[in-house]
């Protein structure tokens, strides 16, 4: 990450301009995703259906609720061979929304 940084009073990183602390994992430099290439989900219709159920269950009118129910959909299909799709691609899918959504919108 290029930029400069400066430590605050014990609470956090904060940007060179005094703006928001900084995501602490970014800071770390560590990324919590797991390496997903030596896992394997085996086909499971029994999880794949309970997720999809929650799914539906979480659905509702708020963004919120259709993320998270997008979410655990992305997860049920870990559990169908016929789906291409890791723990590690449905992770940075997610952090990438969370990112556009804590600032506000895509910018362009």
């Amino acid at each position: 990450m290029s930029g400069e940084r400066s430590e605050s009073d014990g609470d956090g990183e904060r940007d060179a301009t005094g703006g928001d602390p900084a995501d602490p994992l970014d800071a770390a430099g560590v990324d919590p995703v797991v390496d997903a290439a030596d896992e394997a989900f085996p086909d499971d219709d029994e999880v794949r259906a309970f997720l999809r159920e929650v799914a539906a269950d979480v659905r509702g009118d708020s963004s919120e609720s259709k993320q998270l129910s997008a979410i655990l959909y992305r997860v049920s299909d870990l559990y169908d061979s016929e789906e291409q799709t890791s723990p590690e691609e449905i992770y940075l899918n997610v952090r990438h929304i969370m990112r556009i959504k804590e600032q506000g919108g895509i910018e362009r």
